[in-house]
């Protein structure tokens, strides 16, 4: 999905792989001090694509995903194109009836007709919240849309809400929420296999490359001349999440998933500064700050 050059896939460099192997290295990595700071906590996974090392910190506990599956909506619905159940050139008409906070883009085409690929571009680059429900209802609705995660080899992500519902997700609260080591394997799927067609999968990576959300969270962490392509999510009780990959002009990449909540008194930029910190001790533990 987000490596490379082009629409080069990843299969040949990177083998595909779902969980941990025998010879991958996960090391001790601690945030406890960035949790510390603003009184919140903090789930984080990092994978170096080339070595196999990983860090993990609170990895199997469950986090609000809040956005940050608009990414993976955009697989499912690639996928249905590839088998002929959707077009991304059909049309759905935008009514008011859709209209919920954060449309930038459907807003403006209340009335009128956006594309599949259109809608996608929405969800997926300024993460247009009726985008991502129009995008559900066309599948089918969230039944569908919840039985599309284990063909994808994820049995632990629960999907039981619309937007903007499933940002609402409170402690305790299973809801909607996520394992940042199975949305590691996740980014892992997307960027190794062969599930989209080159050409779907260099306009995904072209999305997720020019998201202009977030800048103070993974991308404030990108070391200068590496590309980043991510998908951001923000909810209440403070939630700040940021998932995607940050890729070196040369070598291997690196993919991260980072998930922070409870801060609830701390400014947006300092939720932002507590990812952006743990991705960059990510990078230097991994040697490749």
């Amino acid at each position: 999905m987000i490596v490379g050059s082009g629409a080069l896939t990843l299969a040949a460099c990177y083998p595909e792989r779902k969980k941990p192997q025998a010879d991958e290295q996960t090391q001790d990595f601690f945030l406890s001090d960035l949790e510390a700071r603003h009184g919140g906590r903090l789930g984080f996974a990092a994978l170096d694509m080339g070595s196999g090392r990983r860090l993990l910190w609170r990895s199997q506990e469950r986090f609000a995903f809040c956005s940050t599956f608009k990414a993976f909506l955009a697989v499912a619905t690639f996928e249905r194109i590839q088998r002929d159940e959707e077009d991304l050139d059909r049309t759905v008409r935008i009514t008011a009836a859709d209209m919920i906070p954060h449309a930038p883009v459907t807003e403006k085409a209340v009335g009128r007709t956006l594309t599949i690929r259109q809608l996608m571009q929405a969800a997926v680059e300024v993460s247009d919240n009726p985008a991502a429900n129009i995008l559900i209802r066309e599948m089918g609705g969230i039944a569908v849309w919840r039985s599309w995660w284990p063909t994808f080899g994820d049995t632990t992500t629960l999907i039981s809400r619309l937007e903007p519902d499933l940002n609402t997700a409170l402690p305790n609260d299973p809801r909607d929420t996520c394992l940042p080591e199975q949305t590691l394997a996740n980014i892992q799927l997307m960027a190794s296999s062969t599930r989209l067609t080159p050409e779907h999968d260099a306009l995904l990576k072209s999305w997720l490359i020019a998201s202009p959300t977030g800048p103070g969270r993974l991308k404030a962490a990108t070391p200068a001349g590496w590309t980043i392509a991510h998908k951001t999510g923000t909810g209440s009780n403070g939630a700040t999440n940021d998932i995607g990959m940050l890729t070196p002009p040369t070598g291997a990449p690196i993919i991260m998933a980072a998930y922070f909540t409870g801060a609830v008194d701390a400014t947006d930029d300092q939720r932002d500064a507590v990812i952006a910190d743990a991705a960059r001790r990510a990078l230097k533990a991994l040697g490749r700050g």
